[in-house]
C-alpha cells in the first residue's frame, strides 16, 4: 500500500495531469492511494476571490468566471470537449461557489474561506479521476470530508483523530482495493461543514491517510527533484540531500524550509513510513527520502532559511518590571488565539542607550560586544536598545 500526493504544479494543466497519469499508470501496483491538490495556483486565486467577495470589491464575479473558465479549459484539452460527465460534475461544483456570492457576505471569514477554497480540490480531482477512467486506469473517487474529521477551526482545523479513526473502520475496503483518487487540504466538521488544514495541508492529508492503513510510504511528487539546502530560486549555488531523519525533516519545517507541511512528520513518525519527494518530471530519479535512519552531521550540508517580510515586535512592561513565565505565556496565548506564528522569540534583559551629539566612534565603544536589537538615528541622538550587561 503507497500513498502518491501531487501537488498544485503537477496537475496545473492538461499536459501536467496526463504526466501524473503516466506516473500512476507505470507504477502499476494496487492498491495505491492518490492525494491531489488544487491545480496550479487555484487555490491563491480562490483566495483571492473570497477576499474581493468579503470585501464587496467590484470584479468579483469576473475573477469567479475566469477561475471556472481555466478548469473546462482543461477539461476540453483532455476530452475533446465539455460535454462530458467530468464537466457536469466540475460544473456543479462551481455551481457552488456562484451560490455563495450571489448573497452578501454574512458568515465568517474563515467559514467562508473553506466553502469556496476548497472547490479546487474537489475540481482536481474529479478531472484527473476522469482522465484516469478515460485512459482505462480504473479508480474510485472518495470524498475526503467522510473520513477526516475536524473541529471547527476554520483554515487551521485540527484533526481529530478518535472520530477519523472509527469513520476510518467503516471506509477502510475502499482504499484497499485498486487505486482511490480524493482530496488533500481537506476535513470536515461534525456538523458536515468543510474545513481546511491549513496551506499546503495535502502533504498533512497524504500523512493522516498513511498513518490510518499502515502504508508502506508515501511519495509526494514536486517540480523539484527533491530536497535541497537552500530554496534554488533564492540562492545560486545548492546541494540535493539524498536522506532526511525525521528530526532533521521536523527543525527544516520549523524554521520555515518549503520541504513539507510542519504536521505532516508526525503521522509517519509514530508508524515509521518513509516519505520520498520526488520530481513528477523524472519520476525514475531517487529524489530525497525522509525515514527513521539516522544521518551523519559530517556529511549533512548547511542548510539555509530565508524568509522575507518579517516583522519585529518589541515588547516591553510599562512599570519596568521583567517579563516572566507568566508574561510570556499570556503572550503565546494572546499569539495562538490570533493564529499568528512566532518565528524567533527573546527574553532579555534590556539596556536602552541615548546619545546626544553623537559621533560613530562613541557609539561603538559604547555597544561593543552587546547584542543590539533596535538602533535608531536622527541627527542629533541615537538610541540603541542593547542586551543587558551581565553582572
Amino acid at each position: 500500500m503507497n500513498i502518491f500526493k501531487f501537488g498544485g504544479m503537477s496537475v496545473k494543466d492538461a499536459d501536467a495531469i496526463r504526466n501524473a497519469a503516466q506516473v500512476i499508470q507505470d507504477y502499476g501496483q494496487e492498491p495505491l492511494v492518490v492525494v491531489v491538490s488544487a491545480m496550479g495556483k487555484t487555490t491563491n486565486a480562490l483566495e483571492e476571490l473570497t477576499n474581493a467577495f468579503i470585501e464587496q470589491r467590484e470584479g468579483y464575479y469576473k475573477q469567479f468566471e475566469e477561475i471556472r473558465d481555466g478548469h473546462f479549459q482543461v477539461i476540453r484539452e483532455l476530452f475533446g470537449d465539455d460535454q462530458n460527465e467530468v464537466s457536469d460534475e466540475v460544473n456543479d461544483l462551481f455551481v457552488e461557489i456562484e451560490w455563495i456570492i450571489e448573497e452578501r457576505p454574512f458568515e465568517s471569514y474563515g467559514y467562508l474561506y473553506d466553502q469556496i477554497v476548497s472547490i479546487g480540490e474537489f475540481a482536481s480531482t474529479r478531472i484527473l479521476s476522469g482522465y484516469l477512467e478515460a485512459c482505462s486506469i480504473s479508480n474510485t473517487w472518495f470524498d475526503v470530508r467522510d473520513l477526516i474529521k475536524t473541529d471547527n477551526a476554520y483554515q487551521q482545523a485540527n484533526v481529530l483523530w478518535d472520530e477519523t479513526a472509527e469513520v476510518f473502520r467503516e471506509a477502510e475496503a475502499t482504499f484497499r482495493n485498486g487505486i482511490t483518487v480524493t482530496q488533500g487540504f481537506l476535513g470536515c466538521t461534525s456538523e458536515n461543514f468543510t474545513t481546511t488544514l491549513g496551506r499546503e495541508g495535502s502533504d498533512f492529508s497524504a500523512a493522516i491517510l498513511a498513518h490510518l492503513l499502515d502504508a508502506d510510504q508515501v511519495t509526494v511528487w514536486k517540480d523539484v527533484p527533491g530536497i535541497f539546502n537552500a530554496d534554488p530560486d533564492q540562492f545560486g549555488e545548492t546541494f540535493k540531500i539524498d536522506a532526511v531523519s525525521y528530526l532533521e525533516a521536523v527543525e527544516m519545517t520549523y524554521y520555515g524550509a518549503k520541504v513539507i507541511h510542519p504536521k505532516t512528520i508526525k503521522p509517519l513518525e509514530n508508524k515509521g513510513i518513509p516519505l520520498y519527494i520526488k520530481s513528477f518530471l523524472h519520476p525514475d530519479q531517487p529524489g530525497t527520502v525522509i525515514s527513521s535512519e539516522p544521518v551523519s552531521r559530517e556529511t549533512f550540508p548547511p542548510v539555509i532559511v530565508f524568509k522575507r517580510d518579517q516583522l519585529l515586535l518589541n515588547l516591553r512592561t510599562k512599570d519596568f518590571s521583567f517579563i516572566e513565565e507568566d508574561n510570556m505565556s499570556l503572550i503565546y496565548q494572546i499569539f495562538a488565539r490570533h493564529r499568528t506564528g512566532i518565528n524567533m522569540m527573546q527574553k532579555a534583559d534590556l539596556d536602552l542607550l541615548t546619545i546626544r551629539h553623537y559621533d560613530e566612534n562613541s557609539l561603538a565603544r559604547y555597544t561593543k560586544n552587546r547584542a543590539s536589537f533596535i538602533t535608531q538615528k536622527d541627527q542629533v541622538t541615537v538610541q540603541c536598545l542593547m542586551e543587558g550587561e551581565r553582572e
